[in-house]
């Protein structure tokens, strides 16, 4: 039985090589990317026993995303297979030097996912699921699911960790803020960064946010509010602590949110105080952060 259970979509990451645009290119490499999967992949290599559970299309893109996963030591097994829709797609776009994200993703397999998904998970035997609010934007069904997966956990020593993971590519902000909102503070550990929930809610520090959400809503309630290059905050009924974040040379932001919340997730797991656990957050989004890559295998990053 896995101790930890990540839900949400995996697609296929496109992208040029050498950070060539994206209009200019003619070689290209061939990743995987999805905010769920690569908090799976970071827990299974900091030796936690975690599984992800997904819609693939039956297509040779579906079958790699979860044979490489799986090589991680990810359990897979939770995984369905469609022969109606298509794995997903993404393409990623250096121009300019920052990258921009054109996502193929409607009417993937992934978005087919639904309360029905839930059925045969260990949804109560897990200690963690964990989610983001990219789940609650793919479709209406997703969103269905990702309440329904509220609704079981509830009253279980299972904890819901959710990250808000908010995506202009996904869905429109007007949409997204009530329901993100909803969801965050239906949440027993709540990541979402500062940025994005001033875009969502109009706050305008961590202090605002965490008030926003409400730790007082639910008895044991986290909320971490992550500022970038600045640090983070985990805010509990215990009180609050801050960590700075680490000095890096940055790369590319796409999936330092995603490492972060693992980090986290592993020290908490693993007995760590509030300090220790965004720590071991900061240490892990240094590593995506140095790399183009969503997942950044410790093993990799002198190659």
């Amino acid at each position: 039985m896995p101790e930890i259970l990540c839900i949400g979509e995996t697609m296929t990451l496109i992208a040029p090589v050498d950070a060539t645009p994206l209009a200019s290119a003619d070689l290209f490499t061939l990743h995987m990317g999805g905010a769920e999967s690569t908090v799976a992949l970071y827990l299974a290599e900091q030796g936690h026993s975690v599984a992800w559970a997904s819609n693939v299309g039956n297509d040779p893109l579906g079958r790699r995303i979860v044979d490489e996963i799986a090589a991680h030591g990810v359990d897979t097994s939770y995984v369905t297979t469609l022969d109606t829709a298509p794995t997903g797609v993404y393409f990623k776009d250096p121009d300019d030097g920052a990258t921009t994200v054109h996502y193929y993703r409607r009417g993937s397999a992934a978005s087919l996912m639904s309360p029905a998904t839930l059925d045969g998970l260990p949804l109560r035997e897990v200690s963690i699921v964990h989610v983001s609010g990219i789940n609650a934007g793919l479709s209406d069904t997703c969103a269905a699911m990702m309440h329904a997966l509220f609704d079981l956990c509830e009253g279980s020593p299972t904890r819901i960790s959710f990250d808000v993971n908010y995506r202009r590519g996904v869905w429109e902000v007007e949409r997204a803020s009530p329901i993100l909102l909803d969801l965050a503070r239906r949440a027993d550990i709540t990541f979402v960064g500062r940025d994005e929930a001033a875009e969502l809610w109009g706050t305008t520090d961590a202090h605002s946010i965490s008030a926003l959400i409400g730790i007082e809503h639910r008895q044991g309630r986290t909320v971490v509010v992550k500022d970038g290059d600045v640090g983070a905050t985990e805010f509990t009924s215990s009180g609050t602590v801050f960590v700075s974040a680490h000095t890096v040379d940055v790369v590319e932001v796409v999936g330092a949110g995603d490492a972060f919340a693992a980090g986290y997730l592993s020290g908490l797991s693993s007995g760590k105080d509030a300090h220790g656990r965004l720590t071991m957050g900061h240490d892990l989004a240094a590593r995506a952060l140095s790399s183009t890559n969503d997942f950044v295998p410790a093993a990799g990053l002198d190659a």
